[in-house]
């Protein structure tokens, strides 16, 4: 029974590993660069690629053995060290300089139909811009996308900031405006009212803070914190605010027993859209609570531009 057990082991640990993925990445080839360089674009890549998945790749003694001392720098070939190895998927990059740039090109190629999965061309500006590059790259190999589609903030090359010279700004002003759904209080009045809000943003890697001034059924002034759940174009958000909010009610002249105004507490969530550009469209929805002696409580639904 414990032999059973042992051989069942090592049999699962053996299709498991069978199981995995692997991909050749073929050594990088240049006409006009340097052979270090090179080799490093070629490293951090594979760095790259073992940080963010869990694909395994064949070591450089093994591409070696497939290929030996040729350069392997066009489909037929990258096809046959794919056979050699019996691998599903071969990688292989050209480097070129062009001026000042760097033209790099690879290919993701499907080893059992001989179909590219990949055929992109990216630029970088300089030697310092690669590292972001291979990010990049990596990204594109392990989602098997295309470069363009593996934008996040804080990856943008060098190439894409000049093409939105403000792309990777943090401070953003911004104009929202939507309709308060009141729930209790708001004199029990049910109809929604039109708002208009100002916001002074300031993003982080992964959060947003921000203050908030609002002409919504009186006034209102917020702090306001966001967790953003991703960095791409389209980035869903959750979070909160604190602040102040002065309700006006159809009695505050008359009544003196009973103020309008108190602190606020809010939750909310949305979508922040063109994320990684000079400017996003948010789409946020909030449940308010006005600790006030009307109790005003609502849902509020805002669109606009950061």
């Amino acid at each position: 029974m414990k032999r059973a057990s042992i051989f069942a082991f090592l049999l699962f640990t053996s299709v498991a590993l069978f199981a995995q993925d692997k991909l050749a990445i073929l050594p990088f080839s240049s006409s006009g660069l340097d052979q270090l360089s090179v080799q490093t674009a070629e490293s951090m890549l594979r760095l790259e690629i073992t940080k963010i998945s869990t694909m395994s790749l064949f070591t450089e003694k093994q591409i070696k053995n497939a290929i030996g001392e040729e350069s392997c720098d066009d489909i037929q070939c990258a096809v046959d060290a794919g056979k050699y190895l019996n691998t599903d998927q071969v990688f292989f990059c050209k480097m070129n300089p062009l001026g000042e740039k760097i033209i790099v090109q690879y290919y993701l190629i499907d080893i059992p139909s001989g179909k590219n999965l990949l055929v992109e061309q990216t630029t970088a500006l300089s030697m310092e811009d690669l590292e972001n590059v291979m990010k990049r790259v990596a990204k594109s190999i392990v989602n098997v996308k295309p470069f363009a589609e593996s934008v996040e903030v804080g990856n943008v090359t060098e190439t894409e900031s000049i093409e939105s010279l403000r792309r990777a700004s943090r401070y953003n002003f911004g104009l929202t405006f939507g309709y308060l759904f009141p729930q209790s209080g708001y004199d029990d009045d049910k109809d929604k009212s039109f708002i208009f809000n100002l916001h002074f943003d300031y993003e982080l890697p992964d959060y947003a803070v921000g203050l908030m001034l609002g002409i919504r059924h009186g006034f209102a002034m917020n702090v306001y914190g966001e967790y953003l759940i991703t960095k791409t174009d389209v980035c869903p958000y959750i979070g909160g605010a604190f602040g102040f909010h002065w309700v006006a009610h159809e009695d505050f002249l008359f009544n003196e027993e009973k103020t309008g105004d108190g602190f606020e507490l809010t939750l909310n969530g949305g979508l922040r859209l063109f994320h990684t550009y000079n400017f996003q469209v948010v789409l946020n929805f909030e449940y308010i609570m006005t600790f006030n002696d009307y109790n005003d409580k609502a849902f509020v639904f805002t669109i606009g531009i950061l």
